[in-house]
């Protein structure tokens, strides 16, 4: 073999020496590393964020005057869950500057919880007992912040622009009833807090058409649902009715009445926790929808629309998400043509 033969057969073992140790060295850092946060790739055995299309664009409103979208939309499948509140406190909450965690999400229920350790600034939490319920104790505030924290791409860092501040809403450190009643979704925000129309409409809205009309219930009934706890009820819903339909844990499982969904594939939308949505009721409060574990049927009708301050934590109140459909595979074919297209006459 030649003098230069032999320096290329040397360089390329050097060569594949370092790039096995950067290899080994990558896989090391990547052990080492925390875990980021990712809600929509939960660990096994515990509730990803899904969504469902709510299509029939251009739908009529409810004799109740809501549901009206003249858009399609995606709707949060399920409450956002326990776990999945957790994961986000790990990214941002450290110092927990705006009250994200509270002490009623690990004394309110029995057998689930979500528990703080640490000293500020070394904040950590975890779920106790089942990560698969909805958050629960959670204000308008603590909504609008995750839904920010999932359009910045699940960052983690303290409570701040870029990460909880900013985003869907524009916040900037807003904690007060009067400062969280100017807050409004911002164009271009990719997740949200629905609206009490997008709310609406996916809960019982009948599909299949832009006149297609309402249920009554968002179990696709007009019946009173059962509040009996079956997976394979085909209208049951987790409500108050002489007792709880779970009366050890109060809390069910999301997607827990897998027969009961509404005609769009949402479930939980009657029962379980009440939900958020943007509506402001007298410029001093924000609208919640579906009932919860401790209303009686009297709440779960299409009808029913409650209200309170967004700073309200009770144990009955969390919040499910939705957000704008990611362009089609097709639209950015024609976007891509359409720009080569115009390159191509600039050429000329």
């Amino acid at each position: 073999m030649s003098y230069i033969g032999r320096l290329d057969s040397a360089f390329a073992s050097d060569f594949k020496v370092k790039r096995h140790c950067f290899r080994l060295f990558a896989a090391i850092l990547l052990t080492c590393a925390p875990a980021r946060a990712d809600v929509f790739n939960m660990p096994s055995g515990q509730t990803s964020v899904q969504f469902v299309t709510i299509g029939d664009a251009g739908n009529g409103a409810d004799t109740t005057g809501y549901g009206a979208v003249g858009y399609v939309y995606k709707m949060d499948k399920y409450d956002v869950t326990a776990a999945q509140y957790t994961e986000f406190l790990n990214a941002v909450a450290s110092n927990d500057t705006y009250g994200l965690w509270n002490s009623y999400m690990a004394t309110d229920f029995p057998t689930v919880s979500i528990t703080r350790n640490g000293r500020p600034g070394s904040y950590t939490y975890s779920v106790a007992g089942n990560g698969n319920v909805p958050i629960f104790a959670a204000s308008w505030s603590d909504a609008a912040r995750f839904t920010n924290w999932l359009h910045n791409g699940q960052p983690t860092g303290s409570e701040a622009p870029g990460t909880t501040e900013t985003g869907a809403y524009t916040l900037n450190g807003a904690t007060s009833n009067a400062a969280l009643m100017t807050v409004t979704r911002n164009a271009g925000a990719r997740y949200f807090i629905p609206s009490e129309n997008e709310w609406y409409k996916s809960a019982y809205y009948k599909s299949g058409g832009t006149a297609a009309g309402y249920w009554t219930y968002a179990t696709r009934s007009d019946v009173v649902p059962s509040s009996l706890l079956s997976a394979l009820g085909t209208n049951n819903a987790n409500y108050y009715d002489n007792g709880q339909s779970d009366p050890v844990n109060y809390l069910t499982s999301v997607g827990a009445f897998a027969s009961s969904p509404s005609a769009y594939g949402t479930f939980d939308q009657a029962g379980n926790v009440w939900q958020w949505n943007e509506s402001i009721t007298d410029g001093a409060a924000r609208g919640l929808r579906g009932g919860s574990l401790g209303a009686t049927s009297d709440y779960l009708p299409s009808s029913s629309r409650i209200h309170n301050v967004p700073t309200v934590e009770y144990g009955d109140i969390g919040f499910r998400i939705a957000m704008v459909p990611e362009p089609g595979t097709m639209t950015l074919l024609a976007c891509g043509a359409a720009g080569l297209l115009l390159w191509a006459q600039r050429r000329r």
